[in-house]
């Protein structure tokens, strides 16, 4: 829905997205391009939170010599950041090519735009595998990582909104005297940090599903900033908005069962390690 409603045309509202998707293609309509985020996604996370978790312990270390002091606002800010940076490698890709098969199906109306040979409305890619050979063939390493400068101006500000008010949130939660949080605080700072980021994220993620999904059918965007351009002065800043609705609503769930399940791996591990080697 989200890709749908940034980068599409004619669908609205979310609702009238929804039932649009469901009408034209049913329930599979919702699962397109799914497989390989679902593959990816492990690697992405946990890249993305020992990135900075390391560098978080790292500034500590160069801060009070010891990695185990509670990170400063300074130290989170920077180590979000850093994470930031190293996520758009990974991510880049997979987004790509998440979009591409989203839209590959999607009508296009534009005058006085020359389109490519294959005609809007048809499949031009099979799935996951052939969609990303396609692009590395026609338009080389620079097309795979189409979009990176607006995934870095998403990301990074993103992830900043990201860690910090779920540290934040979580310290607040918990009730005094407690060691640590406990699952619920955690599931809940996490999803309260998750809807913040989204929230934050919008706009560039507009940005970046136009770019990402532009060169199906045509190439009409020229970077980012022609991006930003056209779409304002097509739509007006309300559609730098666009998926608003939608990308706060996943954000909560999403990042609650992300942060969950980071948080308690981590105790598990740290307890199994006690035990093996008391």
């Amino acid at each position: 829905l989200q890709t749908r409603m940034q980068a599409g045309q004619g669908y609205g509202n979310t609702l009238k997205c929804v039932l649009t998707v469901y009408r034209n293609e049913s329930v599979a309509g919702f699962f397109k391009g799914m497989s390989f985020p679902l593959a990816s996604i492990g690697v992405y996370s946990s890249v993305v939170f020992g990135v900075f978790s390391s560098t978080q312990r790292f500034l500590s270390q160069l801060r009070s010599g010891d990695p185990a002091t509670a990170p400063s606002l300074t130290d989170m800010t920077a180590a979000s950041i850093v994470a930031g940076v190293i996520s758009v490698g990974i991510g880049t890709p997979v987004e790509l090519v998440k979009i591409r098969l989203q839209m590959q199906t999607q009508p296009y109306k534009k005058e006085n735009v020359k389109l490519k040979p294959t005609a809007p409305g048809s499949p031009v890619y099979r799935g996951p595998i052939h969609c990303f050979r396609t692009i590395l063939q026609k338009e080389g390493i620079a097309g795979v990582y189409r979009g990176t400068v607006s995934m870095l101006l998403r990301d990074v500000p993103g992830y900043c909104a990201y860690f910090i008010p779920y540290a934040w949130f979580c310290d607040w939660i918990t009730p005094d005297g407690s060691i640590s949080p406990n699952p619920f605080s955690i599931w809940m700072a996490g999803g309260v940090a998750g809807a913040v980021s989204w929230a934050v994220c919008t706009p560039m993620d507009v940005v970046k599903s136009r770019l990402q999904a532009d060169g199906v059918y045509l190439n009409q965007y020229k970077g980012t900033l022609d991006c930003m351009l056209q779409s304002y002065q097509n739509e007006g800043l309300k559609v730098f908005f666009r998926g608003l609705a939608v990308n706060t609503v996943r954000g909560f769930p999403s990042s609650a069962a992300m942060f969950l399940g980071y948080e308690l791996s981590l105790k598990a591990m740290k307890r199994y390690q006690t035990e093996t080697n008391p």
